[in-house]
């Protein structure tokens, strides 16, 4: 039997092709080509194309989204509030097998708890409605750390802040220590609340997490606060009579 071996060589397209899509990957079949005869290349377009198809280079490539680069910044105790706010998501389900996630705010400098959102789906823009509700009734802040999930790295969120004044502070991706604040606040939510207790509707996981954050704020001591509780220890510490009676009338309302 005989069979026609085809004389073509190939090897430099498929390099030159492959580079040039590493150097510019948003790039099409006829912008990539343009660059191949700025370069002075001779082959014709029939040619580029047969070899732009063999190696898979007209289907659709699903791109990772780049993140800039995240510097790492020392955690710090704050020496007043409203200086730095942690944020952070914790996801649970329902006894039916529904899913929900908890957006946790707390203060790092007296690990106050400033909100805990729950619901099926929390976007960027509800995010955002979360935040203003706090600092209508506690001021704004300096500073929100995050991690890098796709609600803190929305351009809704960016802009946002923006507008108020307000730094995003973004952990290097993999390292959850660098938000260690609201990641040990995670552990504690998730072993008194979520993994304490079944719940079978978001109601009942709203009225429970309620009675956690009252109890945690006003009365739980902590260690890291010579046992006293986050308003205690805040009142103590800036001497403001009015901020308990404020924040008792919030967790009314």
């Amino acid at each position: 039997m005989y069979y026609y071996q085809s004389r073509k060589d190939d090897h430099e397209v498929i390099d030159i092709l492959n580079r040039l899509a590493d150097k510019h990957p948003t790039e099409g079949f006829w912008q990539l080509f343009d660059r191949l005869r700025k370069q002075g290349h001779p082959w014709n377009h029939k040619r580029v194309y047969r070899v732009y198809k063999s190696i898979g280079m007209n289907l659709k490539r699903k791109r990772k989204r780049r993140l800039p680069a995240r510097v790492k910044q020392p955690l710090e105790v704050p020496s007043s509030p409203n200086h730095t706010w942690s944020a952070d998501f914790v996801s649970d389900s329902l006894i039916t097998g529904r899913k929900f996630r908890a957006f946790n705010l707390i203060d790092d400098f007296n690990r106050e708890i400033l909100a805990i959102e729950i619901d099926t789906s929390l976007p960027a823009e509800r995010i955002i409605r979360v935040l203003e509700k706090t600092i209508f009734w506690r001021g704004k802040p300096q500073r929100i750390r995050t991690d890098n999930g796709p609600e803190f790295i929305s351009n809704a969120l960016k802009c946002w802040c923006e507008e108020q004044h307000i730094e995003l502070a973004y952990i290097q991706p993999g390292k959850p220590m660098q938000n260690s604040y609201i990641e040990r606040f995670n552990g504690t939510y998730r072993r008194d609340i979520l993994d304490a207790y079944l719940f079978d509707s978001l109601e009942s996981v709203r009225k429970k997490t309620s009675e956690f954050a009252e109890d945690y704020n006003l009365v739980r001591g902590h260690d890291s606060l010579s046992k006293l509780s986050p308003v205690q220890y805040l009142k103590y510490q800036t001497k403001n009579e009015n901020y308990q009676n404020e924040f008792c009338k919030y967790l009314e309302n």
